[in-house]
């Protein structure tokens, strides 16, 4: 007799009770069926694998007088676009060369007239080559051609310069105003970073009248500007070159980089602004000098904790400032009620000024105020 909880897998009973049918005969079956499946897609696969590596290696490998379909891109370059202005200002902005003696260094410069050949660079640039037997000086202009160059004159109290050359027809930059930008205004950095011609970088002005002292070592440059700051990457051989607006106006002349100990571009890049440079390089042109108002004493910034200053430390004797009676120790806090927070702002705001005019001083002098007059002088 036959005995359903001896049977080797559970009963199907049919709901008309006809047969019966084993789980486990069903999956055995089915199990055979899937092997005997996928066998026969390996059999089909490595059939056609098999014809289609016949096929391939009897077709040509090579194609003569092959050609590829191209199509025209739909590309959009919009007036005001960095292309656009790049464009526009790439042949006004030229790199410079420098060899004395053994060594060398590039900068780049721009373009201020280009009917007589004048170039406004950064003194920094070319100070070094300036009165050096056998110093050479070269302008590489955007077409690849060169011309050599002379120093016209130099301002090291701005870090501005003027070379010229004799090459007809050179594109002159156009140039903007300072007061014409804003900060978060779009603009554009052209010039040769680390010998690299016809570098552009793109960014925004992050900041106006940022006090930046200049100098460094192989220059006379002893300046502090009122800068034009911005994002757009600035390294090393910028110096010198062109800070446009959206219009492809110039606004400022690269000068300075704030960077780490490694160097290069941190994000924090200043240019001179143009009205300085226009004002400069059109003394530069006409004397080869520069005049600038001066107070006429050396000082350094301090605070008390509440309010910050330009502590005078010394006061040139027969100067601006020894005839308004200012003594040292004394801390100049405004010029003309503009306030001045360190000696940084205190030589920006009488740089704006001109020589002979009068302007008026607060000083603090043993724990009060008090405001004087001084005629600045000229240096």
């Amino acid at each position: 007799m036959y005995d359903e909880e001896d049977a080797p897998g559970p009963l199907v009973i049919d709901p008309q009770g006809r047969r019966k049918v084993r789980l486990r005969d069903v999956s055995v079956r089915l199990a055979t069926l899937v092997v005997i499946g996928v066998l026969a897609v390996g059999a089909v696969g490595g059939g056609v694998g098999w014809y289609l590596t016949r096929t391939a290696d009897e077709t040509p490998l090579f194609t003569p007088e092959a050609t590829l379909s191209q199509v025209e891109p739909g590309v959009t370059r919009e007036p005001g676009s960095v292309s656009d202005i790049a464009d526009a200002v790439l042949p006004t902005v030229v790199s410079i060369e420098v060899r004395v003696g053994q060594g060398g260094a590039t900068g780049s410069g721009v373009v201020i007239d280009g009917e007589n050949g004048y170039i406004v660079t950064n003194n920094h640039v070319v100070s070094g080559a300036d009165g050096v037997e056998g110093a050479e000086i070269r302008a590489v202009f955007s077409d690849g051609s060169g011309s050599a160059a002379r120093i016209v004159g130099r301002d090291p109290a701005s870090d501005l310069a003027v070379i010229k050359v004799e090459k007809p027809g050179l594109v002159t930059a156009t140039l903007g105003r300072s007061d014409g930008i804003v900060v978060g205004d779009p603009v554009v950095a052209v010039g040769s970073p680390l010998g690299l011609a016809g570098t552009v970088t793109s960014g925004i002005v992050s900041a106006l009248e940022r006090p930046v002292r200049l100098s460094g070592a192989g220059t006379d440059t002893n300046a502090v500007i009122s800068a034009v700051q911005t994002d757009a990457p600035i390294n090393p051989g910028n110096s010198g070159g062109a800070l446009v607006d959206a219009s492809g106006a110039l606004v400022g002349i690269n000068t300075a980089i704030a960077s780490t100990g490694a160097g290069g571009s941190i994000g924090l890049g200043f240019a001179i602004p143009i009205d300085t440079v226009k004002r400069i390089s059109e003394q530069l042109i006409s004397t080869g000098s520069a005049v600038h108002a001066t107070l006429g004493v050396n000082a350094r910034s301090v605070t008390d904790g509440t309010r910050d200053g330009a502590l005078v430390v010394n006061v040139e004797p027969g100067g601006a400032a020894a005839q308004a009676g200012i003594r040292e120790e004394d801390i100049i806090i405004a010029v003309d009620d503009t306030p001045v927070g360190s000696s940084e702002e205190l030589a920006v705001a009488v740089d704006a000024r001109q020589p002979g005019e009068d302007v008026v001083l607060e000083v603090v002098r043993g724990g009060s105020s008090r405001t004087v007059q001084a005629t600045l002088g000229a240096a």
